[in-house]
């Protein structure tokens, strides 16, 4: 099959794809890896070929991202383990200050995001968001918008997070992410604004029936909090496991443009590759529990994570067999003689396909993952395929996978519940306000791609 054909059945088998995680509750690896055979026998792919191409879609893909993922997720659950995501969260208030509530509690939900997923992130600065809403005085529902904005705002942007790094791998920039570190830096701007700005005016909209404690419990209840996890570690070392590999990768990047060679380039390359930067980073982690005294607690922390990470690499892969399964079709021929209309639309393209995706399924990972498989070949067509162009593809897609935010997602009921609000105050906060983030994201990485 080829030609406009092909591409009705594509379309379609995306719509069943969709229907079949969001509606009658399939899983997404179930759901992809099904999709993608059927997809692969109906755009002609040899029967004796479609079994290689499915393997080499799931291998490659691991191949080149699962051990990065692993280590990304594993530094995140040793900084929450010890406490350093409680420190790294105090040092932002310490800047920002305390006549600033909202945008303290956004930065520093950014700030913890990056290594921490925003479902953990939100369970670990809820008391604080709460004891600031004590002892300020703040609206409860603003805070909670304030924190839900910026954890997922660093979560869909910034590796180490599984979805930038991803869709990094995936899009061919896997050995840049400091580029696309500095490109999320970048297009979070606009949206943690945005996010700011609707969260003081929708704090004076809504309001839940929790009651505020007195004032005077508001230190216990601190002091409480830091004693679950004993002393709370440094400030250099919270930022170590987070700090070190940005320097590493920042190394390896000016390695390679400088031209570096012999023993200090090959080892500059070597240090700057995310594997081993992230293995460094780990190691500072490690050190950072043996500070903390709770080395005991490494297998299980490790063990803990992985369980966590293995749905996302295989849902990961599976999305590398879609992505395979179409650059092995005669698609991307169709499209690259068709691909006028296709540019027009240029980095737009992936942020709608990456809404559909998140609105239909939920999950911010997968609508990341998939939409990455299914641009993986047409970046060429798009004009996407420079590294700069790539890492905005990947922000749009990032903007996409927060475009809409509501029941199917286990974040919404995360942010809702620990916010003390009801479904119905859930859609009018964060459902609108990841709409609100989706949208303000695209216009900044619109206004990049004029730049870059």
């Amino acid at each position: 099959m080829t030609g406009l054909p092909l591409i009705i059945v594509f379309v379609l088998a995306i719509v069943v794809m969709i229907v079949a995680i969001s509606k009658y509750k399939i899983h997404p690896f179930i759901s992809i890896m099904t999709v993608s055979l059927l997809l692969a026998l109906l755009a002609g792919i040899s029967l004796t070929e479609i079994p290689g191409v499915i393997g080499a879609g799931f291998s490659g893909t691991f191949s080149s991202i699962g051990i990065v993922i692993i280590l990304g997720a594993l530094i995140g659950s040793i900084l929450e383990k010890t406490g350093a995501a409680l420190k790294l969260a105090d040092m932002v208030i310490k800047i920002v200050g305390k006549k600033n509530p909202e945008l303290a509690m956004e930065l520093m939900g950014w700030v913890v995001s990056i290594p921490v997923f925003c479902d953990s992130g939100f369970v670990i600065l809820d008391p604080i968001r709460r004891a600031l809403v004590r002892r300020t005085g703040t609206s409860s529902v603003a805070m909670t918008v304030a924190l839900s904005a910026g954890l997922y705002i660093s979560h869909v942007f910034i590796p180490p997070t599984p979805g930038p790094i991803a869709a990094a791998n995936t899009l061919g920039i896997g050995d840049n992410l400091l580029l696309v570190m500095g490109m999320g830096v970048l297009a979070s701007i606009l949206p943690l604004i945005a996010g700011l700005f609707y969260a003081k005016y929708i704090g004076k909209k809504v309001k839940t029936d929790a009651e505020l404690a007195p004032s005077g419990e508001v230190a216990k209840t601190y002091e409480e909090l830091v004693a679950e996890y004993g002393k709370l570690p440094g400030g250099a070392n919270a930022l170590a496991p987070i700090l070190v590999p940005i320097a590493l990768m920042a190394l390896g990047s000016i390695s390679s443009m400088a031209g570096w060679s012999g023993l200090l380039g090959d080892l500059c390359t070597f240090l700057g590759k995310p594997i081993i930067a992230l293995a460094v980073g780990t190691v500072f982690g490690v050190i950072q529990l043996g500070t903390a005294k709770k080395m005991g607690e490494f297998y299980t922390i490790t063990n803990d994570t992985l369980k966590t990470v293995g749905p996302i690499l295989f849902v990961t892969a599976a999305g590398g067999v879609l992505g395979k399964v179409i650059a092995s079709s005669d698609m991307v021929n169709y499209i690259t003689t068709n691909a006028g209309a296709l540019e027009t639309v240029g980095i737009l393209f992936p942020f709608l396909l990456a809404a559909i995706l998140k609105s239909a399924q939920g999950s911010s990972t997968v609508a990341i993952t998939t939409t990455a498989g299914i641009l993986a070949p047409l970046m060429g067509t798009l004009g996407l395929d420079t590294p700069a162009k790539a890492a905005l593809t990947v922000m749009a897609i990032g903007a996409g996978a927060m475009t809409v935010s509501h029941a199917n997602d286990s974040y919404f009921w995360v942010v809702t519940n620990f916010g003390e609000m009801t479904p119905d105050q859930g859609y009018k906060t964060q459902t609108v306000m990841t709409l609100i983030l989706g949208i303000a994201s695209m216009v900044g990485i619109f206004i990049l791609s004029l730049i870059f």
